[in-house]
């Protein structure tokens, strides 16, 4: 774990917590590191969940494909974050969504039980850890009402430009980066691939953008 204590020091859920009190903490937490390949499955529709994941490399996905096979992307999971928390806590029930491993990954687990009991010393660092973590569910139940904010657009059109619009706010920039390619995209709004390209042509004809793979530069029209 020392090569990712860096890492470690900067996420929200170890926010404010020292070097030396993230090593004693993990202990307490039965903290387990494991690596996932391309394509691996790191939990799947109808599992039970005990531990609180955290990524350390690599990209997951979360997603969920309908009995015909159509895939929607929840969320995209980046370095420092955590997923299954919501899973994890006792009388949560089964896991909704898959967590696909997008590249070679490598989380941390770590299990909700011991990180909800403040040990007997009740160190201070160990109360701080419960308070990182109700902020992060807080801001991850945000990122879920903006998505839910672009996907209660009715046409393709708005609903691509409620995200673009979103991702240039959060940039403070009319150009920027998008964490997904075309097919993504398509699967995180829940739209037809080929509509979405025929309508991000068409706003880009208007002058309303211009695009290349996924960097985007908004324009006013």
């Amino acid at each position: 774990m020392k090569k990712y204590m860096k890492i470690l020091e900067k996420t929200e859920l170890f926010s404010g917590i020292r070097e030396e009190e993230i090593r004693s903490i993990l202990g307490c937490l039965s903290a387990s590191p494991r690596d996932f390949q391309k394509g691996d499955l790191i939990f799947c529709i109808g599992d039970h969940i005990t531990s609180i994941a955290l990524l350390l490399e690599g990209c997951v996905h979360i997603q969920k494909e309908d009995y015909w096979g159509n895939l929607s992307i929840l969320n995209k999971i980046l370095p420092g974050e955590i997923f299954g928390e919501a899973y994890a806590m006792p009388g949560s029930g089964a896991m909704p969504n898959n967590a696909l491993a997008v590249t070679p990954c490598t989380l941390l687990f770590l299990d909700v039980r011991h990180v909800l009991t403040v040990c007997t010393s009740a160190c201070r660092f160990h109360t701080l850890l419960i308070q990182n973590l109700f902020s992060a569910v807080s801001a991850k139940n945000r990122t879920l009402t903006q998505k839910l904010g672009h996907m209660s657009q009715r046409t393709t059109r708005e609903k691509l430009l409620s995200y673009l619009s979103e991702q240039s706010a959060k940039e403070d920039s009319s150009s920027f980066d998008i964490p997904f390619n075309r097919q993504q995209l398509a699967d995180f709004l829940s739209v037809d691939r080929s509509a979405m390209s025929h309508e991000l042509c068409k706003m880009r004809d208007e002058g309303m953008l211009d695009f290349h793979k996924n960097h985007f530069i908004l324009e006013r029209v």
